[in-house]
């Protein structure tokens, strides 16, 4: 039986976990996973070096690519192209902050225009849940999002304002009548202080308490108990929600959550004043909030980590004079996340097979595309090269996203990203990516 590729690899993360093995792919999905010396007849044959483990493509489904509208923060060719080059194979693609918004089919159609044969990875979309708009959910559900994202506080953009109390649970009615997926950014804008304009970070974290998510939290887990619509907690800062999450979850809340990398990376004593590039919102907590987040990572009680892409530019970041106030809340990370997060893992010593659960699997689950995320036999053949004890220092300049604004420039992260193949073909500067639709690839 000829395969058209076989990956050979001394190590590689199953489902079942760490292991050698051969993968063989034909017609962009995995046919066989077999031992490491397996007799395959394959067109092509890849070893990995004995430094790199054999990863399946990860899957971010928390991205801002903001085009069109918004195209000079960030765009389709250059989100994708940082994507791969992070070992990222799918992405999904929040509804905000382009213009217009994906809040209607017509947007979404318009959006979908823009991304065609732009994209070095797959790519979905969510749509978006803002007051007016219930009549165009389940349009857009069977137009194929993967779901809603909505605020519970100013968004930001204007163009994406947030649900009250009341549009919330008519929002969440309509979804759970078609059995799709609410997403909430959740903090109550009445526990936030206009953020201060000046350079102290403390300032700035004192202006959007954990309280603001914990009452947006109770609010949201509240609308799904008498809803029954399936929420999802997007990028959790706050520890001192994961009580309340856990006692939702054992009463049958349909409810899940995501953090991110730079929760999980930075701690609010290590932010310089001044130091914009580290504002985001809900904001960087304190070191012991770091260590209950990679607790609840450990205990089950947070799902998934995703990026939330969040870019703008240069400029709208303040830099120049470090005002909190001012500048954009968003950290820019799509290409960093497997690197950040494995670094911090490690020093904890927790395996590389579970960082990539919350990295790959996981958050395919959260999408239903059980075919992404993981090596298994009729999966699509999304793989990726993942040196875990290579160390590097960040240099903005080399990252792909289309500005060169991190929180993470000049430190030194572990694992390198060495090559990243999209359904068996390894990805170049040529645009492969597809077009995702809830339901399938």
């Amino acid at each position: 039986m000829t395969f058209d590729l076989v990956v050979r690899a001394e190590r590689a993360v199953l489902p079942t976990g760490e292991a050698g093995c051969a993968v063989a792919v034909r017609n962009g999905r995995i046919a066989a996973v077999t031992d490491f010396d397996a007799a395959l007849d394959s067109a092509a044959e890849v070893r990995l070096a004995a430094d790199e483990v054999l990863l399946p493509g990860l899957v971010d489904t928390h991205v801002h690519i903001n085009e069109p509208g918004r195209t000079d923060w960030e765009g389709f060719a250059t989100a994708t192209a940082a994507a791969a080059a992070g070992g990222v194979t799918t992405i999904v693609d929040m509804p905000l902050n382009s213009i217009p918004p994906t809040c209607d089919v017509g947007a979404l159609e318009l959006k979908r225009a823009r991304a065609l044969d732009r994209c070095t990875v797959d790519v979905g979309f969510w749509g978006g849940a803002i007051p007016g708009n219930v009549g165009q959910l389940r349009p857009l559900h069977e137009a194929g999002v993967f779901g809603f994202k909505c605020f519970l506080l100013p968004s930001g953009v204007e163009e994406f304002p947030p649900l009250d109390a009341a549009g919330l649970l008519a929002a969440m009615t309509e979804i759970a009548s078609f059995g799709g997926l609410l997403l909430a950014h959740a903090e109550d804008a009445g526990s936030i202080h206009e953020a201060p304009h000046e350079r102290a970070y403390r300032s700035f974290l004192r202006s959007r308490p954990g309280e603001a998510e914990h009452r947006a939290i109770a609010l949201l887990l509240d609308a799904a108990t008498r809803t029954g619509c399936r929420v999802h907690v997007v990028h959790l800062s706050s520890a001192g929600a994961l009580p309340m999450l856990a006692e939702a979850r054992a009463s049958g809340v349909p409810v899940s959550v995501e953090t991110c990398p730079h929760y999980l990376s930075f701690t609010a004593e290590q932010i310089p004043d001044g130091a914009t590039e580290f504002k985001c919102c809900p904001p960087i907590r304190d070191e012991a909030n770091r260590e209950q987040l990679w607790q609840g990572l450990l205990d089950g009680l947070i799902d998934c980590v995703v990026s939330d892409h969040s870019p703008c530019t240069p400029e709208l970041k303040r830099l120049d004079v470090g005002d909190f106030g001012e500048a954009w809340g968003g950290i820019a990370s799509l290409q960093l996340g497997l690197p950040a997060v494995w670094t911090q893992a490690r020093a904890r010593r927790i395996e590389l097979a579970t960082v990539v659960g919350w990295l790959a699997e996981r958050p395919a689950t959260l999408i239903g595309l059980p075919d992404k995320g993981r090596l298994a036999v009729g999966a699509a053949a999304d793989l990726c090269a993942f040196a875990p004890d290579e160390e590097f220092t960040v240099e903005p300049a080399r990252l792909r996203q289309r500005h060169p604004v991190t929180p993470y420039a000049g430190r030194r992260l572990a694992g390198v990203v060495r090559r990243t193949w999209l359904r068996g073909a390894e990805i170049t500067e040529r645009p492969a990516g597809r077009l995702l639709n809830r339901g399938g690839t």
